[in-house]
């Protein structure tokens, strides 16, 4: 079982979190539930309901399109975020590459913290507003 201080250290080191203080780390820590999938799992489906983000604590997975491997994903890293803002269905299927631990924050359990932690709604935003510009063409960014 990890720690919330190993927590607390997984979220700082995720670009989602990173530029936020330890306290408000410690807070999200305290969300998170650690949850196991052995290789070939799924974490997600594509089209399933939008009702957390997820943190890659240890192992990998793969982020799949219509049956197409989109992303490969490790350690530290974070996917599923848009359902924190937006409980859309999901976009795409994670499956576990290899036996994985990720921390689970409810899409609910966020929403309250962003709306009691006004830095940490600007942290999100600052994050996927980046990652859009990324995915746009150049001629749009």
């Amino acid at each position: 079982m990890i720690s919330t201080v190993e927590k607390v250290l997984f979220l700082r080191a995720a670009e989602l979190f990173a530029a936020l203080p330890g306290e408000d780390l410690a807070r999200i820590a305290l969300l998170a539930d650690e949850e196991r999938r052995g290789a070939g799992e799924e974490v997600f489906r594509e089209g399933d309901v939008a009702d957390a983000l997820y943190l890659v604590a240890s192992g990998r997975v793969k982020v799949l399109r219509a049956g197409a491997v989109v992303a490969d994903l490790g350690e530290r890293d974070v996917f599923g975020e848009m359902a924190v803002l937006d409980p859309a269905p999901r976009s795409a299927t994670v499956r576990a590459a290899t036996d994985v631990v990720l921390l689970r924050i409810r899409r609910e359990d966020f929403q309250d913290l962003l709306a009691e932690e006004l830095e940490v709604a600007r942290a999100v935003i600052r994050v996927l507003a980046r990652r859009l510009r990324a995915a746009l063409p150049e001629s749009r960014g």
